[in-house]
């Protein structure tokens, strides 16, 4: 049968590869000039090693994307180095990612260390989400945590995540996210581009066609059951099944003859953008620290004391010898899609983000960055509301031979590549039972 895919990400590649080992004939469509969407990375000059526009690592738990790293024949570029994950407290950049880390850390106290010690044991080695959904985040983890933890640890996590949402996100989610972390990370030889890259060429030589630069503006539903793509130039071909893999709310500008209970739900689900500095320095910024977490009271950005989510040195997770010597570090924020960040200009951007590096290292100065760049994009991370299990929108949408597949579909699993494999060779299966 012949199928297209549109959106060359991780879920979509991975999508296409299996579609095409099952003896199917398919062609992807990419609006961007390159595969690998929020997994893809850039490469300066000097460097060795590509570097993702969005920082990237995997866990010990991702058996997903292990497993297509394994049948693709590139485990041997899979390695797992051991970072510091710190909090930024009272001004100081302390470890805080380990039991050991736990009970020196200085806001808290024996009790503290307990406390904090038991319910995350629990929430590491339980299965309750199903009963988590149906309270908040905010509500459960303040009342078994204390407020001083909550307030301390957990709030400032869920407002860099989901700004005015932080409230509204579900404790499943919030289980996910701690059941499945390891301490070791995983990387690649040559960055996630080089994964990236090697599903690509996968894709090409079992005989599938990858179209960049090609926008999809219209999907319509045929009367023989066929998919009709409207593409550039007013040009349309017709394909026996469709998968969409792009955010929910532009599939529905796609294909505005989906029922309108259907579009609606799409359009409903929220969802917040990111903005990402990336900054090469002459120096190293923050010692041993790889991630640093970062405190937050407001749920907008602009106005808390550090305007972004989380700082983090690349260079002190992946040797700088890669990088042509230079420290690289991420200055991330998740924002929702109109905010101000996602406007501003890239000199207007380092202004803000720049401008508070000295609160982590006294000695920094502007004349450290050697290179910048800036990379937004308005899809990034679905916000999980309670009872989100109900608002998942089915890979096989009302029309017949028309998928979908997104970030907002791996509930309770956090957004990341691991699931962006899993949710497009699930579709994949779904797409080859449909022609069974």
């Amino acid at each position: 049968m012949r199928v297209a895919v549109v959106g060359a990400g991780v879920a979509g590649l991975s999508a296409a590869y299996d579609l095409l080992n099952a003896g199917h004939q398919v062609t992807v469509f990419e609006a961007s000039s390159y595969t690998g969407g929020l997994a893809a990375g850039f490469q300066d000059e000097i460097w060795d090693w590509p570097l993702e526009r969005y920082y990237h690592h995997l866990f010990r738990s991702d058996q997903e994307i292990i497993g297509l790293v394994q049948e693709l024949g590139m485990a041997d570029k899979l390695f797992w180095p051991r970072p510091i994950t710190s909090l930024f407290y009272q001004d100081q950049i302390v470890p805080f990612d380990s039991p050991k880390a736990w009970i020196s850390f200085p806001g808290f106290n024996l009790i503290d260390v307990a406390r904090f010690g038991m319910v995350s044991a629990y929430l590491r080695f339980s299965k309750p989400w199903r009963s988590l959904e149906r309270e908040t985040a905010d509500n459960w983890l303040r009342r078994w945590y204390g407020d001083k933890i909550y307030e301390m640890i957990w709030r400032p996590l869920l407002i860099g995540k989901f700004g005015p949402y932080y409230k509204d996100a579900n404790m499943a989610w919030m289980w996910a996210r701690l059941k499945v972390r390891s301490p070791r990370l995983g990387y690649f030889q040559g960055g996630f581009q080089y994964f990236v890259d090697t599903l690509t060429m996968a894709v090409k030589e079992r005989g599938g066609r990858i179209l960049l630069n090609c926008p999809i503006h219209s999907i319509d539903s045929l009367e023989n059951g066929q998919i009709s793509l409207g593409v550039k130039d007013g040009d349309r071909t017709d394909y026996d099944s469709c998968l969409v893999t792009t955010s929910p709310g532009l599939f529905g500008k796609m294909a505005p003859t989906l029922p309108d209970a259907y579009l609606n739900h799409l359009v409903s689900l929220k969802s917040m953008g990111a903005v990402i500095l990336v900054l090469a320095l002459k120096h190293q910024l923050l010692n041993a620290t790889y991630w640093l977490n970062l405190p937050a009271d407001s749920p907008d950005k602009a106005v808390n004391d550090i305007p972004f989510l989380a700082l983090v040195e690349h260079t002190n997770y992946i040797d700088k010898r890669y990088y042509g010597g230079d420290h690289v570090i991420y200055c991330g924020d998740y924002v929702v899609p109109d905010h101000v960040y996602l406007n501003m200009s890239q000199q207007e951007l380092e202004d803000i983000f720049i401008g508070v590096l000295p609160r982590f290292n006294q000695e920094f100065q502007p004349g450290w960055v050697r290179k910048s760049w800036l990379f937004r994009t308005r899809y990034a991370q679905p916000v999980p509301e309670v009872n989100h299990s109900v608002n998942i929108p089915p890979i096989h949408t009302p029309l017949s031979n028309l998928f979908f597949a997104s970030m907002s579909q791996v509930y309770p699993w956090d957004r990341g590549t691991n699931y962006a494999v899993e949710i497009g060779r699930k579709s994949a299966r779904e797409i080859s039972n449909s022609f069974a």
